[in-house]
Order: C-alpha cells, then sequence, then structure tokens
C-alpha cells in the first residue's frame, strides 16, 4: 500500500482544514487506517483511527471533538477532518495503515510522507 496525504496548510486559531490519504493498493478496504501527529522536537502522537468499514473510531485525547475521521473505501482515500484548530495542533500530519485500531504508532506498517498544518494564534 502506498499513501498520498494532503491537504495541509497555514490557517488561523479557529479555523478548519480536512486532510486527504489517497492510498493505492486493492487492499485498502481491508486496512484499519490512522492518522498521527509529529511537532517539532515531540513523539509522534496518535490522532485518529478508523476501521476498514468506518463504522468504528478512536481519537486521541486532546481531540475532544474537533476531529471526524472518515474513509471512502470506492476512493481509497481517509479524510480527517479538523475544525476549531489550535496553535497546539501545528504539526505534521501522517497517515498509515494497521491491522487494528492501535494507539500506538509502532503498529502501522505503511506511512504516507506527511502534510503539515500550521496554525497561527
Amino acid at each position: 500500500v502506498q499513501l498520498q496525504a494532503s491537504g495541509g496548510g497555514l490557517v488561523q486559531a479557529g479555523d478548519s482544514l480536512r486532510l486527504s490519504c489517497a492510498a493505492s493498493g486493492r487492499t485498502f478496504s481491508r486496512c484499519i487506517m490512522g492518522w498521527f501527529r509529529q511537532a517539532p522536537g515531540k513523539e509522534r502522537e496518535f490522532v485518529a483511527a478508523v476501521s476498514w468499514n468506518g463504522i468504528n473510531t478512536d481519537y486521541g485525547d486532546f481531540v475532544k471533538g474537533r476531529f471526524t475521521i472518515s474513509r471512502d473505501n470506492a476512493k481509497n482515500t481517509v479524510f480527517l477532518q479538523m475544525n476549531s484548530l489550535k496553535p497546539e495542533d501545528t504539526a505534521v500530519y501522517y497517515c498509515a495503515t494497521s491491522d487494528g485500531l492501535y494507539t500506538d504508532y509502532t503498529r502501522y506498517r505503511y506511512w504516507g510522507q506527511g502534510t503539515q498544518v500550521t496554525v497561527s494564534s
């Protein structure tokens, strides 16, 4: 599976962004998809994950209802809708595949290249 993340950018606090992760490969619809983020000098942090059918989701504690993960298996794409963005959300955001709804990034096998999200105050 190859992953291509996009949709990042520079926004102001309170704005919204929608990240996309396009996947190649016939096994996408069977993969758990996750989003992680990494800010400079910090460890990679779990953001969200979604089951293969889109029914089950999990979020990092910091999300608190601001982000929504979803997927469109017909388009081999997973999305991360981010609302009410804060400066502390600034990071490179990565999508990845796994075989379970894990929060540990070491349980994810394939990774996209990342997309930068910068939130100004």
